[in-house]
């Protein structure tokens, strides 16, 4: 083969090469301008700035507030903390909430250097080891959900036990990622199918506005907090239940997506300075002007359940931003 040959040749696999590249490069220009003009633009306004984040490691425990928390699938995180993944249940499994011991508003749960840390008011602090792998998972139901936990010991169940001076025992579980959980959907259709949560009462997040607290306590005798409703995120900087039309946000990098209204129930007449149950207020005063959810007749609306779509980090001071296309 002389050199012209060769050189055709070369010339016949680099055109060939070429115009592949060239194929491809209109290709990708072609998808590109269809995806240019067929999905359309995120816009995002403004309408809000996080005032507060709480983590309420058990459920209807003592509230941690936090500066920064990660925002997971499964709600918010704060080191070893996992929003509402420890339960107090019955000896058969069944949930016991503030609502039947109102007291619980008042025991804290942390961990701290690989242990476990209850405390309560006249009661000694408790430590145990975060993590006891060789205690029995157990079945629980959170109302009428089955899920599961890791039961947490005797010490616990018995300082548990002492501080709501209850006659059954009761003891503690933890969530662990691999053990059967909530499945909102079950409750409520509203929810995707493949959402999970631990122990809440239904989503990851709900969040509510500062000033939607204030605009109850215009109606009130004696104001209440936010803490009385217990939120994962609080925002401040707008009008009373702007929320309510906030279907889909974004807080730095972090994506919700607004699912239902927070039906309100028995458990806001919980104070939670002093653990006393009134049975009356503020609920009485949000069924007269909250009844906003026909799926939810009786249960007045405050705050919005949220799944998280993109997960993140959260700090507080953050711009929230209400996403349009």
């Amino acid at each position: 083969m002389d050199f012209k040959e060769v050189f055709a040749k070369i010339l016949g696999q680099n055109r060939e090469v070429a115009l592949c590249a060239a194929g491809t490069a209109v290709a990708l220009l072609g998808l590109g301008l269809v995806y240019k003009y067929t999905c359309p633009e995120k816009k995002l306004t403004q309408v809000g700035v996080v005032s507060q984040l709480l983590v309420h490691p058990m459920k209807s425990g003592k509230a941690v507030s936090v500066e920064t928390a990660e925002c997971l699938r499964m709600g918010l995180k704060y080191g070893e903390l996992r929003d509402r993944h420890w339960l107090v249940i019955t000896e058969d499994g069944h949930m016991v909430s503030g609502r039947q011991q109102p007291r619980l508003v008042l025991v804290s749960l942390t961990c701290e250097g690989g242990q476990l840390c209850l405390t309560g008011p006249q009661m000694e602090e408790l430590r145990v080891p975060l993590h006891q792998p060789n205690n029995a998972v157990v079945d629980c139901r959170v109302f009428s959900v089955d899920v599961q936990g890791r039961d947490c010991g005797d010490d616990v169940s018995n300082w548990l036990t002492r501080y709501l001076e209850s006659d059954s025992t009761v003891r503690l579980v933890q969530f662990e990622p691999h053990l059967k959980a909530q499945r909102p959907s079950e409750k409520e259709p509203l929810f995707p199918k493949d959402e999970k949560v631990a122990y809440p009462d239904a989503a990851p997040i709900m969040l509510m506005s500062e000033a939607s607290v204030r605009d109850l306590n215009t109606r009130l005798d004696k104001d209440v907090t936010v803490l009385r409703f217990r939120p994962s995120i609080v925002v401040s900087d707008c009008e009373a239940f702007t929320e309510d039309t906030w279907d889909h946000i974004q807080i730095g990098q972090v994506e919700l997506k607004r699912v239902v209204g927070c039906g309100r129930c028995l458990f806001t007449t919980v104070d939670p300075e002093t653990g006393i149950i009134t049975r009356k207020e503020p609920l009485d005063t949000l069924k007269t002007y909250r009844l906003t959810d026909p799926m939810q007749k009786t249960a007045p609306i405050l705050g919005q359940y949220y799944t998280v779509k993109k997960t993140g980090v959260l700090h507080v001071g953050e711009p929230v931003c209400k996403i349009t296309y």
